[in-house]
């Protein structure tokens, strides 16, 4: 069955983890993505692990892709790209502002070009603005977003979050631009610049700590494992273990204290309502701690699931790619690859009944398929 997006022609023309991520979202509900690199490749090839020489990372968000090798500081292959850029719909770049016009193919050339054309762009801290001509990485963002500010326990050092989530939530925005630039194409029969940046992507995130600060005008503090905004709401260590449970809500508060055994919390004052137990949390956290501790996490699940209380057990990766729920859902998926065989990766997050995203590719080697993409679109002239 044809994907939501197969009628869609994307060059992607980005490297390492943001630009790359939103290519793929668009490659794996049917878009036709075409990776152009440059002769040495995505730097992201280089990343370790490797399969059989070839980057784990690098295979897993370049999926569902071709690959077309074009030094795009030879005339020859420039003009090569622009024939592209003449039939596509979708332009998706990484560069830092202004390479493209130095190149040559900047957003007023493209969309004199092909008026169509949609140019999708990330960078570090935007097409604007004081900072954008500086290079931008996601350590960098999460520090300036104030992501690092908040993360962590409450003393001590700031924490770097250890996945890249300025990379990947700039990739997902960008996909979600693109995709209203699509929409608002069929109206206007034109396209459009769209631009987002790592540090737009990382501040977005901040829901409650930007509540916080524009209603009391304080800085937002490191609260560990604490909830601002429910309570209680984090983990909890067990006998043997680890298991988080979400029983903000006045009746799962209740039923709680009642499976713990100190249905006096119920009538402590401290905890009467969900706000005040935000405010008496530490408190709270560490009665309910002493508690929870005597028995194993799946003593705990069993009778929290039983209550209808959201609870979770803490998983590590090798855990969480055998669980029944994700495995069951699609999210682990194999790739036959002609360099490493059988690869597994993560599925399609999203799910559409009738035109559902598929991975039906392997990542493509450096340049597997410059003289086939290039011999198609001269015959699509």
């Amino acid at each position: 069955m044809a994907g939501a997006l197969d009628h869609l022609l994307v060059l992607d023309l980005t490297s390492h983890l943001s630009g790359p991520y939103c290519a793929m979202l668009l490659a794996d509900h049917g878009a036709e993505v075409i990776k152009i690199e440059p002769p040495k490749g995505d730097s992201a090839r280089g990343m370790p692990p490797f399969v059989n020489g070839e980057s784990a990372p690098f295979m897993t968000w370049n999926r569902n892709k071709r690959s077309v090798v074009l030094d795009l500081k030879q005339q020859q292959d420039k003009d090569a790209l622009l024939h592209l850029i003449d039939q596509a719909d979708i332009l998706v770049e990484n560069y830092r502002p202004g390479v493209l016009d130095r190149l040559g193919i900047g957003w007023s050339v493209l969309h004199q070009r092909n008026k169509r054309l949609i140019l999708a762009s990330i960078s570090g801290f935007g097409q604007t603005g004081p900072y954008s001509s500086r290079g931008g990485f996601d350590l960098i963002t999460q520090a300036m977003s104030g992501l690092m500010s908040t993360n962590g326990p409450a003393d001590g050092p700031p924490h770097r979050l250890p996945i890249a989530i300025s990379d990947v939530t700039a990739g997902m925005f960008l996909a979600f631009g693109v995709l209203a630039a699509v929409e608002a194409r069929h109206r206007t029969g034109e396209g459009q610049h769209v631009e987002t940046s790592l540090l737009e992507a990382a501040t977005s995130l901040a829901v409650y700590e930007s509540a916080h600060y524009f209603a009391t005008g304080t800085r937002p503090e490191r609260i560990g494992q604490a909830h601002r905004g429910s309570s209680p709401y984090q983990c909890f260590q067990t006998a043997d273990g680890y298991i988080t449970v979400g029983a903000s809500q006045q009746k799962f508060f209740n039923q709680l204290c009642e499976l713990v055994e100190a249905p006096e919390l119920v009538a402590d004052p401290r905890f009467a309502d969900n706000a005040e137990r935000v405010r008496h949390n530490d408190a709270l956290v560490a009665l309910l701690a002493d508690k929870l501790r005597v028995q194993p996490s799946a003593h705990w699940l069993t009778a929290l699931e039983k209550l209808g209380i959201p609870a979770g057990p803490v998983l590590h990766y090798d855990e969480v790619y055998t669980d029944p729920q994700i495995l069951a859902r699609d999210m682990v998926v194999e790739t036959v690859h002609p360099v490493t065989g059988p690869f597994r990766t993560m599925g399609v997050t999203v799910k559409l009944s009738a035109t559902p995203g598929s991975v039906r590719r392997p990542a493509p080697r450096l340049g597997e398929h410059t003289n086939e993409i290039l011999n198609e679109r001269r015959a699509a002239e």
